[in-house]
């Protein structure tokens, strides 16, 4: 795909242009990171006078590459290759999870930095975006292992993070503990606790109360308001979900309290339906017992590939990127589709769920709930003060239903989809800073 829409807004000076990417930042090179080029490619037309600051978006700000050796219980050393990408600060500090994954690449960990930017922009939290990552299977790994893995890594990435320039968080295979001891390493190498250095930490070291369920609740919230546009009665809609962690988990749940059925969940384990509807409390009481939906009963086991199959009006993609693919795009039968995870779906997926009218809510927007709550935590560790449940998730409520409404009213004012929506809301608000910030020196 070309990497230049003509555009009078587009520079005229060939050095500017993006041909001057270098090749792992060009969009045919198809990974997560060529995905959100083709992104930004699609929504540059629609910026008007901020077009001229577009190849901002395609290049990162800062991408740090390091070696994490740790020793090994059995007393050899291990050396795993750790990322913190800086994609985007012209709103704020960096913010963006740290995911320990087998799969991890820099490609990944620049796409999601990146999706960060367009994601705090997009519910208008005055943060840019950050993602970091380790490439570990931590299964394999002890827990003293897995200590030292997060201390390691967060000591050689500490010269670029902290509570005013790069605030990380839980992702993919990290948790509370793990944000325990990255913020406890910052804290120890500067002298002084600094709990702002990372949310998504316990309670008892300046956590907040809701986080661990926000981000499915920002699931439910904004699947709650695209249903009702599409005329989609949620207490009578069927329900399947990709992934039943604490994104997937948490939004099949509170669909299953508003009276929907949750017919059909996959996760690493297995495939599992039931056409009547799971008994969701059961089955995360399951899932947290075995670790996987698989052998769960009264259900039945599906083939993996058989989930793309069921019929369903609300299809929740909340595990991996690149789930929906053109190869299964269009087998889904739901007629709306909430991303729980980060870049479940393909541009060519998204084409073809459009050509068949099914509404995608793009993850830029639907699993914002997380860092909304995340901004809120950061903020009591500066004032010291701590809000009640009640209030965070009020407030988590309000942001993102106001968002939403924003990015419904952009797509119906510009007959585009709702991630292209997102997406022009959010780069005009990132290259508005960046205009008014202008180029230093």
């Amino acid at each position: 795909m070309s990497q230049h829409h003509a555009n009078p807004a587009s520079p005229a000076h060939p050095a500017a242009t993006t041909h001057a990417l270098p090749s792992y930042l060009q969009a045919d090179h198809l990974g997560p990171w060529g995905i959100y080029l083709q992104q930004v490619d699609r929504v540059t037309p629609y910026l008007g006078h901020l077009a001229r600051w577009a190849e901002t978006l395609k290049r990162p700000k800062r991408a740090l590459i390091v070696d994490v050796p740790i020793q090994l219980d059995n007393g050899t050393v291990a050396h795993f290759e750790g990322y913190r990408v800086q994609h985007n600060t012209s709103r704020g500090p960096g913010k963006g999870g740290v995911r320990f994954h087998q799969d991890v690449t820099l490609s990944e960990v620049m796409a999601l930095s990146a999706w960060m930017s367009i994601k705090n922009a997009a519910v208008n939290v005055p943060y840019g975006g950050a993602k970091g990552g380790i490439r570990v299977d931590p299964k394999t790994l002890s827990r003293g292992e897995l200590e030292r893995l997060t201390r390691r890594y967060t000591s050689e990435i500490g010269i670029i993070i902290g509570p005013t320039k790069d605030i990380p968080a839980p992702d993919v295979n990290t948790n509370e503990q793990v944000m325990a001891w990255m913020m406890d390493t910052y804290s120890m190498n500067e002298g002084a606790t600094a709990t702002g250095v990372v949310t998504g930490k316990p309670i008892d070291l300046g956590g907040s109360l809701g986080r661990r369920e926000a981000t499915g609740r920002g699931v439910y919230t904004v699947g709650v308001e695209a249903a009702q546009h599409i005329g989609l009665d949620v207490s009578k809609a069927r329900v399947a979900v990709q992934g039943f962690g604490n994104v997937g988990g948490i939004a099949g749940k509170l669909f299953a309290q508003a009276g929907a059925r949750v017919v059909a969940v996959q996760d690493h384990g297995g495939t599992i339906y039931k056409e009547s509807g799971l008994d969701v409390p059961a089955l995360l009481a399951h899932v947290a017992a075995h670790g996987t939906v698989a052998g769960f009963t009264p259900a039945e086991t599906l083939a993996n590939d058989a989930f793309w199959d069921v019929d369903c009006d609300i299809l929740i993609p909340a595990a991996l990127e690149q789930q929906i693919t053109k190869a299964n795009a269009g087998r889904i039968k739901a007629k709306l589709v909430i991303e729980g995870a980060n870049g479940p779906t393909t541009p060519e997926a998204d084409d073809i769920l459009q050509e068949r009218n099914v509404l995608v809510l793009p993850d830029v927007i639907a699993n914002a709930g997380g860092v909304t709550v995340s901004y809120f935590e950061w903020v009591q560790d500066f004032s010291s003060f701590f809000w009640s449940e009640d209030e965070i998730n009020a407030r988590l409520v309000r942001i993102m239903k106001e968002a939403f409404a924003g990015v419904w009213n952009v797509a119906q004012d510009h007959k585009v989809s709702l991630r292209t929506a997102t997406f022009i809301v959010a780069c005009k608000r990132i290259l508005h800073a960046r205009e008014l910030r202008g180029l230093y020196p």
